[in-house]
């Protein structure tokens, strides 16, 4: 039985005080653990990307990664618990370095936040950098850090200027990001000239160069790709580095060299825990060096002399974007303050003006401190390639400098690399990775090509002539007003009769399921974009939970297609049985809704009673194109109902070139470059289907009309009563 309260004698009973810490220090050891699966997270995903200065995907500076930070610097800033054994101290220092290791590896984040989110984010890591280097220096006073000293004062260092790094490379994201939304918004309009202009090629060739002209501009205006290739972001790789050789000296020094140091006896209250602490910790922050080390070694390494480049004097200078947000600060006017007396008002203003000077050189200070360090340390990388080139010459090793001799078979795209002030000399290395990464997405597009779907599409007739076969105007309507028809409700209704009709091959059947299932992911995707209005987002929604009945279950919402309506035995009786049931239940929907239903517009029924009146219509259609056929076998029938579906399918499809396209201009800057890459994929994933489709005769519609079906089929009419 615990005693809580006081004891006997009136004092408070503090025996039990201590004993959740050791299940505390296991929480603290989930919030590390939790860091290095993020930083390993964004590592696999820049690797899988093809994108090796490694994106903060997953570890960025917002209020769950601060929050998770908050809970893993727990020991750091606890001030009277007793931490006397080796684990214990090199875990206070470990929560500093962590704090340090994920402010390097979480800066190119910055680039993808609006104002709002840059500030209160920069405001709460400062409130948490600066408290945990206060209870620090409270512990080495009152003596609970009493080893480490000197670790713990350059980690603190560290943390200051990583701290003062990135609130100031944050000022510079409003700006970079407003002027490379201008070019891109030129450079745009330029490529989509060039591509109206160029008329040589076919069009799979035609759409492939115009993708990767946009893919260029996305990739190398990414908020993210500006600020990791910024220098301030390699100086902070530097100091995060740094951070983290200051724990490893410390860890070799502890456990090779334990003569050196006097440690305390007795034992934490947080017992065990404090060992677990310490590996997660430091494989959080042997996790988080990797992506702030390679993208300082590619900076420093692009910048080596070696490579054919020289320094001048314009290296080091300061270019405008840096200083163009503070700037404008200054120049506005404190109208926002009201204050009645003169005087305090031209106070406010020399102070604001005051301020921002100071700011202003401090972040001209930043960066010319930031490309001393770059080129120290290109200078340093520049020595160390020579030393080995004269060694290997010494001993008559042949050296490969890792320069390409061959000229490059890529087109020049620089013109389309967007790149600030300053970054002209990367123009080159950027355009190359572009190339490459455009031609990767490229690649992995086309491993995920929908096999079935192509097979199907193989079946579609000439000009797509199904696309008007599937619903007769001679079809009595159930209804005084008829609902529009979306892409994917016909192609389900289609496909649920094509699976009914008796003496078919199973084979074919699933053959033909797993055909339409890929299709729909695609026609869903068109359908997403094009439906500008929002005209038909139920009868799109009825299909899909049709679909997935038929998919799923073998069912058309309750008759099992497997066992043919009615028992019936012949195809014309499957189609009577399909239209009497898709009648019956349209009947009974409709009066279960009825009040609702005769307030709505027929693209509002309610989901039921669309896919009973798709079904009923279309059924009725294919009973008529089956009495007056010649052949009236099963076979026959279900080949026609599989033309049809690939002839909407195909006529759906040829959308995919404008939803390509749009997808690289109707995002975000924060997003534009997922998106580009999205329509990259889409390329690969679809370039069989673009290429098939262009050989047959698709009628000449406006990109307007050939987003809807309903178009198609007005083409059709206006033709035939020709």
């Amino acid at each position: 039985m615990v005693e809580l309260g006081c004891t006997v004698d009136g004092n408070m009973n503090e025996a039990n005080f201590s004993e959740p810490l050791p299940w505390i220090g296991l929480y603290i050891a989930a919030a590390s653990l939790a860091c290095a699966i993020a930083s390993a997270a964004d590592i696999i995903y820049g690797i899988r990307s093809q994108k090796f200065w490694f994106p903060s995907k997953f570890c960025r500076i917002n209020a769950t990664s601060l929050t998770i930070l908050a809970v893993a610097i727990k020991l750091s800033i606890d001030l009277n618990t007793p931490m006397p054994r080796r684990a214990d101290q090199l875990t206070k220092l470990s929560s500093g370095v962590l704090i340090c290791t994920l402010m390097g590896n979480s800066m190119p984040s910055l680039g993808v936040m609006v104002n709002t989110e840059l500030f209160t984010n920069m405001i709460a890591l400062g409130i948490i950098v600066m408290t945990a280097i206060a209870d620090i220096c409270i512990q080495i006073g009152t003596g609970v850090i009493y080893l480490y000293l000197e670790e713990h004062a350059f980690t603190m260092f560290f943390m200051l200027i990583l701290l003062v790094l990135l609130s100031f490379s944050a000022l510079t994201v409003p700006t970079t990001k407003r002027h490379l939304e201008t070019k891109y918004k030129k450079k745009y309009e330029m490529a989509v000239e060039e591509c109206s202009n160029d008329t040589d090629c076919e069009v799979e060739t035609n759409l492939k160069n115009d993708i990767t002209k946009f893919w260029m501009m996305a990739h190398t205006s990414s908020p993210q790709f500006v600020m990791g290739r910024s220098v301030i972001c390699t100086a902070a790789s530097v100091f995060c580095l740094l951070s983290a050789a200051t724990l490893t000296e410390s860890m070799l020094r502890s456990y090779l060299m334990p003569w050196s140091i006097k440690f305390c006896s007795g034992e934490s209250d947080y017992k065990w825990s404090t060992i677990l602490i310490l590996i997660t910790q430091t494989m959080a922050i042997g996790v988080g060096t990797i992506a702030p080390a390679v993208r300082w070694f590619a900076a420093i390494n692009f910048r080596c002399p070696t490579t054919g480049k020289t320094y001048s004097s314009r290296e080091f200078k300061v270019e405008r974007y840096w200083t163009e947000f503070l700037v404008e600060m200054k120049e506005c006017p404190l109208f926002t303050i009201r204050i009645r007396s003169r005087s305090w008002r031209k106070f406010a203003h020399d102070a604001k003006f005051t301020f921002l000077n100071v700011c202003i050189g401090m972040q001209i200070g930043i960066v010319l401190v930031s490309k001393v360090i770059r080129f120290l340390m290109s200078s340093i990388l520049s020595f160390s390639k020579r030393f080995i080139k004269l060694i290997m010459l010494k001993l008559n090793i042949s050296y490969d400098s890792g320069a390409d001799p061959q000229p490059s078979s890529k087109p020049d795209l620089s013109r389309f690399v967007l790149h600030l002030e300053g970054e002209t000399a990367l123009v080159e290395l950027m355009m190359k990775e572009s190339c490459d990464a455009t031609n990767h997405w490229l690649q992995k597009g086309r491993k995920k090509q929908p096999k079935h779907l192509i097979q199907l599409l193989e079946k579609s007739s000439d000009g797509l002539q199904g696309i008007q076969e599937f619903d007769s105007d001679l079809v009595e309507s159930l209804d005084s007003e008829e609902p529009p028809n979306c892409w994917a409700l016909p192609v389900v209704t289609l496909t649920a009769i094509a699976l009914a009709i008796p003496n078919i091959s199973c084979g074919l059947k699933q053959q033909l399921k797993s055909s339409v299932h890929e299709g729909l992911i695609l026609v869903k995707r068109i359908e997403k974009n094009m439906d500008k209005e929002g005209d038909l987002p139920n009868i799109i929604k009825a299909a899909y939970i049709v679909w997935q009945g038929v998919d799923l279950y073998h069912n058309w919402l309750d008759i099992d297609l497997d066992k043919s309506p009615s028992q019936a035995e012949t195809a014309k009786e499957t189609l009577e049985g399909l239209a009497d049931a898709a009648k019956e239940r349209y009947m009974k929907f409709k009066i279960r809704y009825m009040n609702e239903c005769l307030k709505e517009i027929p693209s509002n029924w309610p989901v039921k009673v669309l896919a009973a009146n798709s079904m009923y219509r279309i059924s009725q259609t294919i009973l008529h194109y089956y009495e007056r056929s010649n052949n009236k076998t099963s076979d026959r029938l279900y080949e026609a109902v599989t033309i049809m579906i690939a002839d909407i399918l195909g006529a759906c499809l040829t959308n995919i070139q404008r939803i390509i396209l749009r997808k690289c201009l109707s995002s975000s800057v924060e997003t534009r470059e997922e998106s580009v890459r999205d329509a990259v994929f889409l390329m690969g994933e679809t370039e069989t289907i673009l290429k098939l489709l262009h050989q047959k005769a698709i009628p000449t519609l406006t990109p307007e009309e050939k987003a809807h079906i309903d178009e198609w089929r007005s083409f059709y009419k206006r033709n035939n009563a020709v």
